[in-house]
């Protein structure tokens, strides 16, 4: 149902995405994981149309977003939540998206109750709004038509614990019904908990893709020890691929009791070792994007 095939996008000398390809597809969730400033939003433009990739093509439910003839009916977008008149109420900015996309008024209203929006904060104006609440209408805003892909950008956002949880399961659900839900975010755990698939980007590249049991499964294994420059020598002596990760912490791409009997004959002494799979989503995140861990580090 989404299809990024080889996009690219530069501004002048910086190439924001490069060649990055990957697919959302239908009775799935799709996250869309990587640090601030790594080329997520970056995409998720290119895909609802927003920004013209230099090379390549995004495709939703076949074709191109401009060539949709009504977007809203059969794509819910939510790229960022300030992104609203401040001026209008919610139930007025909703009213305006029924009417443009041809729904029935009682819409509106089903969508307020589905975010948990109240008819005194229905009436406010935007700008009274937490960002909670802007997400809140922003959700409401992206299921209106009732279509079949949604993409989000980070849509948990303000939202508080009990929020993050409504917003898990709601997206959950409409998977489940059949659509295909897109879903950017930094937030590891709630990209692990949610979703089927896993995208990865760094500094704009593609760095993994497949489901979490994938991924994780090919993670080798991990080693604790206070000479992990002497392992790393011992173990490439070995002609085994290890990398340090962070202080004193070894991964390295084998059988967890091949390592441990090198380790011994070495006399290093380990603290762990475990097959890496267990460190979770987090550890294999953090290692597949150090290059932009640090806020901003792409920009």
């Amino acid at each position: 149902m989404i299809t990024v095939d080889a996009v690219t996008k530069t501004y002048g000398g910086f190439t924001a995405v490069d060649d990055v390809s990957f697919t959302a597809s239908p009775g799935r969730v799709t996250g869309f994981l990587g640090p601030n400033g790594a080329g997520k939003s970056t995409t998720l433009r290119i895909v609802t149309g927003l920004t013209p990739p230099s090379r390549g093509d995004a495709l939703v439910v076949g074709r191109r977003f401009a060539d949709l003839p009504n977007p809203g009916r059969e794509v819910g977008v939510l790229l960022d939540a300030s992104a609203q008149h401040a001026g209008r109420t919610g139930r007025e900015i909703l009213r305006l998206s029924q009417q443009m996309m041809g729904l029935p008024r009682s819409r509106v209203e089903d969508m307020l109750e589905l975010v948990s929006l109240t008819p005194a904060e229905a009436g406010r104006r935007v700008r009274d709004y937490s960002l909670g609440m802007r997400q809140r209408l922003g959700i409401a805003h992206a299921l209106l038509g009732d279509p079949e892909v949604l993409i989000l950008d980070e849509p948990a956002n303000g939202l508080d614990p009990a929020g993050i949880r409504w917003m898990r399961d709601l997206l959950r659900g409409y998977a489940d019904r059949g659509a295909t839900v897109l879903l950017s975010s930094h937030l590891l755990h709630e990209i692990e908990v949610v979703a089927d698939d896993i995208v990865v980007i760094g500094n704009g590249r593609i760095v993994a893709r497949g489901t979490k049991a994938e991924l994780l499964a090919s993670a080798g294994t991990h080693l604790q020890t206070r000479r992990p420059a002497d392992l790393r020598v011992v173990l490439e002596a070995a002609g085994l691929t290890a990398r340090v990760t962070s202080p004193g912490v070894v991964r390295v791409d084998a059988d967890p009791e091949l390592v441990g009997q090198l380790a011994s004959h070495a006399s290093i002494p380990l603290i762990e070792l475990r097959p890496a799979e267990t460190a979770g989503l987090e550890e294999m995140f953090l290692e597949l994007t150090a290059d932009t861990q640090r806020e901003g580090a792409a920009a």
